[in-house]
């Protein structure tokens, strides 16, 4: 089927954290291979990949050294191939992360261009002369902090890195990089792969006159100095939409395959909906559901209704590799939350992300300063764990003290102890478990057209309730989701002949009328 990915529930594997079956305290291919199984019991339609590229691992992979080839800590070309084939065999289709935007300093690019001025790449990367001073071409700033240019004594110029210095930008300005970064796309295309997700896919073109960014409107001030700029000059430049037709072109030549990317800007929505309009991208999600911003139901209703009407087709998602964990996040560690959030995000309108732990509802890890391996963690510590608080091993079983992820006393990241009563082996036998719930919701889902490609209208409720309808041809369903911890009592006469599609426990259904006791979820066709 062409369009497999809309409505799809795609759930995203980070290698280094997920299995360890060579004992070296580092997940690799050959775990995620021995995780099929479980990943299939989700009843998930397929699993995005983060790189396991070869890297030097300043960025745990986002900075790729050959984006041909495996890195041995995760295996080989050949362990990815037979992945593939036992993802295939599954029903699973798999999405791999591709990093474009830069590479790593070590990649034969880079440093064949930073040779000298008149190499055959040397414009294969962004660089510019200092200004008379000395300091750097104009005010971008790096998302990891400081100035997002390094000084390259060999060619006597500043180079472009929008994240550490290791991570070099490509010129997409020159046509023989995007010709280069097409030639890496058919190299997974043709090895098989269903789809790529797409690292900061806004990011790729820059200003050509390398004009200052503009200052933000701020309240207060952030974090990073980065998010006091707008960042119009270094990111979702115009001109990237053309790259984004050739790509789209390239991927129409090819069987079932798609493209999710992933927009950081602001406003997030617009953006996001630009890049999927017709002939771009098929999907792509942004940051507004992942950004801190209070779990209410407003921010659900906004979301969805951003996109009434629009062109194209979105994805949504609550965690992943950059983010607290959701339950911690969005849900203050509470449970009962943590499962109406997650019922909810199965329920949207769009494809549906899911990052490894979610399903098992896992709270954001507590990594003591020491044990940071994230340079982000580090460069803005502030007391928390970073994004190394979402990347901690998976707890496979409840033994201490690793969870089974590893044969060995200790991983690149420690095993939060927190984690272990919410193990894989607990929770699958046991009925009420947040594991089981996730697998329902998700059946739920694909049993139902609506659920999976119909549109989503709002519904009245009362405010701490999140309530929308899913129509598709001959089937309308109806879901409320209570976000504030307390109760609701709504009178619907559409639901007087309705029959659940799922509930939980919570929630009670008496002809027309519907009880949400606290956090109640409740899905029916009508």
């Amino acid at each position: 089927m062409a369009d497999w990915w809309r409505g799809a529930v795609v759930y995203q594997v980070y290698p280094r954290s997920f299995l360890d079956t060579n004992a070296d305290g580092i997940g690799d291919l050959g775990g995620v291979r021995r995780g099929l199984d479980y990943i299939a019991s989700l009843g998930v339609d397929a699993l995005w990949l983060s790189p396991f590229f070869k890297s030097p691992m300043k960025d745990f992979g986002y900075d790729v050294s050959d984006y041909r080839d495996v890195d041995p800590m995760f295996g080989s070309l050949a362990d990815f191939d037979v992945l593939l084939a036992e993802a295939h065999a599954r029903g699973l289709k798999v999405i791999i992360d591709q990093v474009w935007s830069h590479s790593s300093d070590k990649h034969p690019w880079f440093i064949e261009s930073s040779s000298s001025r008149d190499n055959p790449r040397a414009d294969w990367y962004v660089w510019a002369d200092p200004k008379p001073d000395g300091t750097p071409p104009n005010n971008w700033l790096a998302s990891f902090g400081g100035a997002a240019w390094t000084w390259s004594a060999k060619r006597r110029q500043y180079y472009l890195h929008n994240f550490l210095p290791e991570q070099p930008d490509l010129n997409f300005w020159n046509p023989d990089v995007q010709d280069a970064v097409l030639d890496v796309a058919r190299f997974w295309l043709d090895r098989g792969v269903d789809g790529f997700r797409l690292d900061v896919v806004n990011y790729y073109v820059h200003d050509r006159e390398l004009r200052d960014n503009p200052p933000a409107q701020r309240n207060r001030i952030p974090l990073m100095a980065t998010d006091m700029q707008r960042h119009s000059m270094d990111r979702s430049r115009p001109e990237n939409l053309a790259f984004i037709a050739r790509l789209r072109t390239l991927m129409d030549g090819y069987d079932e395959r798609m493209t999710v990317g992933e927009i950081g800007d602001d406003p997030p929505l617009p953006r996001q909906q630009e890049y999927t309009e017709p002939g771009r991208l098929h999907t792509a999600y942004s940051f507004y559901l992942l950004s801190g911003l209070p779990a209410t139901p407003a921010l659900f209703r906004s979301a969805l209704e951003a996109w009434a009407g629009a062109a194209g087709w979105p994805s949504w998602s609550l965690g992943n590799h950059d983010v607290t964990r959701f339950p911690t996040r969005m849900a203050h560690n509470d449970p009962r939350m943590t499962r109406a959030l997650f019922a909810a995000l199965i329920a949207l309108r769009g494809t549906i992300f899911l990052y490894q732990g979610d399903e098992l509802g896992l709270p954001d890890a507590h990594v003591p300063f020491e044990r940071l391996q994230d340079p982000f963690a580090i460069a803005a510590y502030a007391g928390g764990p970073g994004r190394d608080g979402a990347r901690t091993p998976m707890p496979w079983t409840s033994a201490a003290p690793m969870g089974g992820f590893t044969a060995i006393g200790d991983a690149w990241l420690p095993m939060d102890p927190a984690h272990l009563p919410l193990a894989i082996e607990r929770q699958d036998g046991a009925p009420d478990s947040m594991l089981n719930f996730a697998r329902a919701v998700i059946a739920a889902r694909k049993s139902s057209e609506a659920l999976k490609t119909g549109v989503a209208l709002p519904l009245t409720a009362p405010d701490n309730v999140l309530a929308f309808e899913r129509v598709s041809d001959g089937e309308r369903v109806y879901c409320y989701f209570e976000l504030g911890g307390s109760t609701a009592t709504l009178e619907a006469p559409e639901l007087a002949q309705g029959q659940p599609i799922w509930m939980s426990e919570e929630a009670k259904l008496s002809g027309s009328l519907l009880e949400l006791g606290p956090y109640a979820a409740a899905i029916v066709r009508a």
